[in-house]
């Protein structure tokens, strides 16, 4: 047996750790029937020392759910009970409290036994299509209304499935085999990363992780303590306003640095709305970290020690530490916005750091699909549940414009098209980018993007919309402008709310237009390349190149000729 490995082997095996978590992230992918998970990358993976300390998460995930399951191992093994923890176990919760902030995500934890004693856990969570009750949504008025809760509890014993759990489970929600599919796909993942970790313990000649956990762990907090030891020790306080269900929120924190942690307090925030989009402290304390993390410390590998010194904390049935039983459904659409808020305050302790705001909350809606009931309907038409994930554009960065249609701070991926009707009758009209939704600064904010959405012939259905920044777009940073707001309408002329489940009547269709991200810096900074590139690119219309730029007509004629030409820079 090693006994005291060097260093460069403990750096050989904290790669090989993340290697088998990023194997584990993508057996999950590969055996996920859900396409929230297959297609758009929602879910989180990684591997945890026997106190329930993350010791590494896969590159592929959310840092929601990688974040907030940082925190969730230690409630499983205080909810088991270490006495009944055995090989061939697997547990499983929603709870959203003790999860990942809501009923849709199922988190699986697998305890990792080598030789007959526990080394380890991995632990894995997915967003799945549905769970019952109301559906996907924020219409909800308590967490009661909005699906089967699923307490921490065994899967499986000693290797044995619990049958009573899956009978109940698929007596609960509308697409059954999906549901249980992503179940066993979780279960899956989790022996994957159980395998690999045997694996490399044989091969290191391993008889448990306890020195390869410390050595994780300490540096990554002696890494991280000193990238806060070099920031100044001030404290400052940001604010934005977002659209909320049906009156605006409030979102305020106040970050303070000391010498060897760095506090959010959310202190001066909306109270809960009674709809389901307040979200519990376990998610907003995941973004708020992942926040200051990727400020000041990016580089330094995501483990529950270079959390550690990022503490947050909020008062009590505020919508960013909502307790039970309020309605979270819909908590990401707070939760992505606490980074933009973090930032906002971020940016007056060390200015020229951090983004502009962007599109904040994933651009998502679900359709229930169903035969049409105002006339005779095809023999093929059916009913069925389709989600689809979308994003506006993300904020400029001091030095590089905003990324177009890109899910910033979820990293989720936008969802293709053929995956998407490939799950129901739903036909995706229209989806491209949406030309001066960034707003204009010396760096431009990333655009937004187009989509019209509509059913196959026989089909009505309900849209369950998601989204934010209709009434409150994206604000610039220093001197940049804002986004473009969201738009949503039926193609009949009907209004649309931004939020809620709404009909769509056969032969109708929903059109909507995602926000764009803010501009950094002056507009008149903008190197004029750059902006007649932008005009070349369609991202901006010559009313805009002229008015926010400054481009003269005869340079937008010049561009315009060239574009004939092929010519375009």
């Amino acid at each position: 047996m090693v006994q005291d490995p060097s260093s460069v082997a403990y750096q050989v095996m904290w790669n090989r750790l993340i290697s088998v978590v990023e194997e584990q992230a993508q057996a999950l992918v590969r055996t996920a029937f859900s396409t929230s998970v297959r297609e758009a990358g929602d879910l989180s993976a990684g591997v945890y020392d026997t106190h329930g300390n993350m010791l590494a998460q896969a590159v592929t995930g959310t840092p929601g759910h990688v974040n907030a399951m940082a925190d969730a191992v230690a409630h499983f093994i205080r909810r088991i009970g270490r006495q009944n923890i055995h090989d061939g176990d697997i547990y499983i919760t929603n709870d959203p409290w003790e999860g990942t902030g809501h009923l849709h995500d199922i988190t699986m934890v697998t305890p990792s036994f080598h030789n007959g004693l526990l080394a380890g856990f991995f632990a894995c969570t997915a967003h799945i299509v549905d769970i019952g009750g109301r559906g996907f949504g924020a219409d909800a008025a308590s967490v009661y209304e909005e699906g089967l809760y699923i307490p921490i509890m065994k899967f499986a014993a000693g290797g044995a499935v619990d049958d009573t759990l899956l009978r109940i489970i698929r007596g609960n929600v509308r697409e059954p085999d999906q549901l249980v599919g992503d179940i066993y796909a979780l279960a899956t993942c989790n022996e994957i990363g159980h395998r690999r970790l045997t694996e490399m313990m044989v091969e290191f000649d391993l008889d448990h992780l306890d020195g390869i956990a410390a050595f994780i762990l300490d540096n990554s907090r002696r890494a991280t303590l000193e990238r806060i030891a070099a920031l100044p020790r001030q404290s400052a306080t940001g604010e934005m306003v977002v659209d909320g269900f049906d009156t605006p929120i409030t979102l305020r924190a106040t970050v303070t640095v000391e010498g060897d942690r760095i506090i959010t307090d959310f202190t001066g925030t909306s109270g809960l709305d009674e709809k389901g989009i307040n979200c519990p402290l376990v998610y907003t304390k995941a973004y708020a970290c992942y926040a200051l993390k990727v400020a000041i410390a990016p580089e330094i590998p995501n483990n529950a020690a270079s959390l550690a010194p990022f503490e947050v904390t909020a008062p009590a049935d505020t919508i960013v530490n909502a307790l039970h039983p309020a309605p979270v459904a819909l908590r990401h659409i707070v939760g992505h916005f606490v980074p933009d808020v973090v930032f906002n305050a971020f940016d007056q302790i060390v200015p020229g750091l951090v983004p502009a705001e962007g599109a904040g909350c994933l651009c998502n809606f679900q359709v229930s699909l169903r035969p049409r009931s105002d006339g005779p309907a095809p023999e093929g038409a059916r009913r069925s549940e389709v989600l689809t994930f979308n994003s506006g554009g993300s904020g400029a960065r001091p030095c590089h414009d905003g990324l177009n249609a890109t899910a910033f701070p979820s990293g989720v991926m936008t969802m293709p098209i053929e995956a998407t009707e490939h799950a129901g009758p739903v036909i995706i009209w229209r989806k491209e980018l949406r030309p001066d939704s960034g707003g204009a600064g010396k760096t431009r904010g990333g655009l937004g993007q187009y989509m019209e959405v509509g059913a196959q012939e026989g089909h009505e259905f309900d849209i369950q919309a998601m989204f934010d920044r209709a009434d409150h777009p994206a604000l610039g940073r220093r001197g940049g402008a804002s986004g473009a707001p969201t738009t949503i309408a039926r193609s009949d002329g009907a209004t649309m709310r931004a939020k809620g489940k709404q009909f769509v009547p056969h032969g109708a269709r929903v059109v909507m237009a995602f926000p764009g991200g803010a501009g950094y810096g002056d507009p008149s900074e903008r190197p004029r390349d750059l902006v007649k590139r932008d005009l070349a690119l369609g991202y901006i219309s010559p009313e805009t190149a002229a008015r926010d730029y400054g481009l003269s007509p005869e340079d937008i004629v010049a561009v315009h000729d060239a574009v004939a030409k092929g010519d375009a820079p």
